[in-house]
């Protein structure tokens, strides 16, 4: 009994004993976490409000003006016209529900264009201002897949009455579209065009409730001069198409946005890095949420350099003409197209160039890349090459140049003559002088029968020469510029068509020119070749680099760009002097193929005349395919001193007539105010 009461007592003894453990450790526990608490709000207290409120700065560009071109005198060809832009720069976690609340407080503020929206884009909006519905439309299974996908799903759940929009609305919709094309702290136009003064009032008064907006200057390019050479000017993405597809990853490694304009053809794009300047910089502060508190300007940065052409506008404005004038007086019904191009041979500067076709709805347009980039064939306007080619393969010399002119008729090959001496049995010894002047297709055919070991002729007999022999042929005429590329200061260049079906009797046709396909800019860099003596340089549209002064004008030079000299021309200057005597003969002798011309003219032109039979190829599709004419000048002067070269190709005529070597002339006498332009000048 005893033992069953002291065993009861050292129980209840035992039961208070864990109940005052178990109080000692939760007191113990709320005392902790009141001193953490404490230790939290007094000693570190300051420390965790400043994390709360911590802000974070990015540093964002945006792109500046955009450099100009001007002419040779300083007259702008591409400039910018400053305009008003209202902006928005996206925040780091800024979503499309807000965005969508910015974008209906914006509209009502201004006027946008809903001419672009498109169905996706309306639905892209209901999407941000009914998340919730959308939520109720999906079913569990569909709520799990991956995003692109889940988008693809919800966009198909949104109904044509969803999207009935009234025309407020879809104004709110172009805005948001524009917002939501921004990537995270990069900034996008809303409206840069005809913003007026009273909606930049409006804006600016409501900045502190646009998160996200402000007002800015931005620019458009413009073309004083309308369509002259805009197309060999090139031109500039815009804002919405941002960096070409094909280039973004090499343009985002130097440091441009998406959303940037670049320049996407021609000069435009050859000169981006000088164009395009160095963009401003801003600090843009966000805080905890992402959103962007303030922006300010850390550095403004620098407009674009400016871009000198070496062409004098008022010279290519008569180019213009004379080009525009011969397509409209109708001289033949195959003609469609006319090219020109004047070049400073000493340097390879061009001085003017254009191309006019009369396109399909008989309107005369802008041709100017058919310069660099159509081939024909030239004819005779190329024997100087083939003359210096007979010369550096060593098979005439200027002891030994004398070849007899005959008409030429090979086994399994049509007659091949010369215009002036077409007489079957006839025979005219004449030397490389004569051979020019006169336009002798056979001393040509000749000159390569000798290169390829064939040193008689007998009618009717074979042509015993290699077809690879047109491959050494074309490696000479490439030091002139015949077939390759020449190195314009431009991309996209066309590089001529070659023949590919091998045979000897191929060859003989590409030692006059009528066998491979080359661009009148090839022909102009042949010319200035043979002009300067033997120095091929590449053709050059930009001759300087300078800065804006402080008042918006041309300003200091930054940069001369240097003749670039692209090869010698491995050939005797006796040899040289030679060729260019027979082109001084064709404009000065009798028999020369262009006196009637130049005969009595006071430029002292030398030149080359050339015609090649080809088929038409151009806008008229009933005429596709029909045999025609390719008419072809290159000359220069003054003959002594050079200093300008002209180059004519006038394809697709339907009789065999000189119509270039005409046109040449008023080139010439527009650029020495000579002849029709006298009167003009003085």
């Amino acid at each position: 009994m005893e033992d069953n009461t002291q065993s009861k007592r050292k129980r209840k003894s035992h039961i208070p004993f864990r109940l005052n453990l178990l109080f000692f450790i939760v007191f113990s526990l709320f005392s902790a976490v009141i001193f953490r608490l404490g230790y939290l709000q007094i000693v570190r207290g300051d420390e965790f409000e400043a994390i709360v409120k911590r802000t974070e700065t990015t540093l964002v560009t945006e792109s500046v003006p955009r450099g100009l071109i001007y002419d040779r005198d300083g007259n702008i060809l591409v400039g910018n016209e400053p305009q008003h832009s209202i902006t928005f720069t996206r925040g780091a976690n800024t979503t499309a529900e807000e965005m969508a609340k910015v974008a209906s407080s914006l509209a009502g503020l201004i006027d946008v264009s809903i001419e672009e929206l498109t169905e996706r884009d309306l639905k892209d909006y209901w999407m941000a201002v009914n998340n919730e519905v959308m939520l109720e439309r999906l079913s569990d299974d569909e709520k799990l897949l991956p995003g692109s996908e889940l988008y693809e799903v919800e966009l198909e759940k949104i109904t044509a009455e969803d999207i009935a929009y009234s025309d407020e609305e879809k104004e709110i919709a172009a805005i948001f579209k524009r917002m939501n094309s921004a990537y995270a702290l990069s900034t996008t136009s809303i409206k840069n065009k005809d913003v007026s003064d009273e909606e930049l009032a409006r804006v600016s008064e409501n900045l502190s409730g646009l998160s996200g907006v402000d007002v800015a200057t931005d620019w458009v390019r413009i073309y004083p001069e309308s369509d002259l050479l805009k197309s060999i000017l090139g031109g500039v993405t815009s804002e919405k198409i941002g960096l070409p597809s094909d280039q973004v990853a090499t343009y985002l490694a130097k440091g441009y946005a998406r959303n940037d304009r670049v320049g996407n053809s021609y000069l435009e794009q050859e000169y981006e890095s000088v164009l395009s300047g160095t963009k401003s910089q801003w600090e843009t502060i966000t805080d905890q949420s992402g959103e962007v508190v303030t922006r300010e300007e850390s550095y403004e940065g620098k407009a674009g350099d400016n871009l000198v052409l070496t062409i004098d506008i008022d010279f290519q404005k008569e180019i213009e003409q004379i080009a525009t004038d011969f397509l409209n007086s109708n001289v033949d019904p195959y003609n469609d197209r006319i090219y020109i191009v004047a070049s400073d041979p000493n340097t390879g500067e061009i001085l003017g160039m254009t191309g006019k076709q009369i396109s399909a709805s008989n309107e005369i347009v802008d041709d100017a890349l058919g310069v660099i980039n159509s081939s024909y064939g030239m004819g005779s306007a190329v024997k100087g090459a083939m003359v210096l080619t007979g010369y550096m393969s060593g098979v005439i010399s200027a002891d030994n140049n004398v070849l007899v002119d005959e008409p030429l008729q090979f086994q399994g090959s049509n007659l091949k003559k010369s215009v002036f001496n077409p007489s079957v049995g006839s025979q005219v010894a004449i030397n490389d002088i004569e051979a020019l002047a006169r336009s002798s297709n056979v001393y040509m055919i000749k000159l390569a029968m000798l290169m390829g070991g064939q040193s008689s002729y007998e009618a009717g007999g074979t042509l015993n020469i290699s077809p690879d022999l047109i491959d050494e042929l074309r490696s000479y005429f490439a030091q002139f510029g015949l077939g390759v590329k020449t190195g314009i200061d431009l991309p996209n260049e066309g590089s001529g068509l070659t023949g590919f079906n091998q045979a000897a009797v191929n060859v003989v046709d590409q030692s006059f020119g009528q066998y491979d396909l080359y661009t009148t800019l090839q022909l102009s860099q042949y010319i200035n070749t043979i002009a300067n003596g033997g120095t091929r340089y590449a053709p050059q549209l930009v001759s300087e680099i300078r800065s804006t002064d402080a008042n918006g004008s041309l300003g200091a030079l930054e940069t001369t760009l240097e003749t670039k000299v692209m090869n010698q021309v491995d050939v005797d200057t006796e040899a040289m002097e030679r060729v260019q005597q027979g082109f001084y003969q064709v404009t000065h002798s009798t028999n020369g193929t262009a006196y009637s011309t130049f005969g009595k003219d006071s430029n002292n032109v030398a030149a080359k005349t050339g015609t090649a039979e080809a088929f038409y190829d151009g806008n008229n599709e009933n005429l596709k395919g029909e045999s025609v004419f390719n008419s072809t000048f290159v000359g220069y002067a003054p003959f002594d001193n050079p200093e300008i070269t002209v180059t004519v190709v006038v394809p697709y005529l339907s009789t065999e007539t000189g119509r270039a070597t005409p046109i040449a002339k008023k080139v010439f006498d527009a650029y020495f105010n000579t002849g029709d332009y006298k009167t003009a000048a003085e």
